[in-house]
């Protein structure tokens, strides 16, 4: 399966999804001014990884802000997650947050509270 990586911007976040190194990763600020073109090759990717998925994938997010449309596209990614855990796959998230950045933790935990799936919490 080949990988999706889109490179940082100042307004999108970096995100690098690949199987085969086992690195599902997105960090930085998400604010595009159309999230749903921007985060349309993340949906067909998750799509067509969970088809094939093995192990236990940890998706990790590092963003350090991201606006309201972001934050819905955000809750559907972790929902598409919690589809994978359901049809039995091990996947789970790790949830940075900065040592001082109340409001990305507590985004983290109210994610964590509306979809089924495991939620680690790293500071820092």
């Amino acid at each position: 399966m080949e990988p999706l990586i889109i490179a940082k911007k100042d307004d999108t976040p970096e995100i690098h999804l690949d199987a085969a190194a086992g690195k599902f990763e997105f960090s930085g600020k998400s604010l595009p001014e159309d999230v749903s073109t921007f985060y349309a090759p993340v949906f067909e990717w998750i799509k067509n990884f969970s088809a094939t998925a093995s192990g236990e994938p940890v998706f990790v997010f590092k963003m350090t802000y991201f606006n309201t449309a972001s934050s819905k596209i955000i809750l559907d990614i972790l929902m598409r997650l919690e589809e994978m855990k359901n049809a039995g796959k091990e996947v789970s998230v790790e949830w940075h947050y900065g040592e001082d950045d109340e409001d990305m933790k507590e985004a983290g935990e109210e994610y964590s509270e509306i979809v089924e799936v495991p939620f680690k919490f790293v500071e820092g």
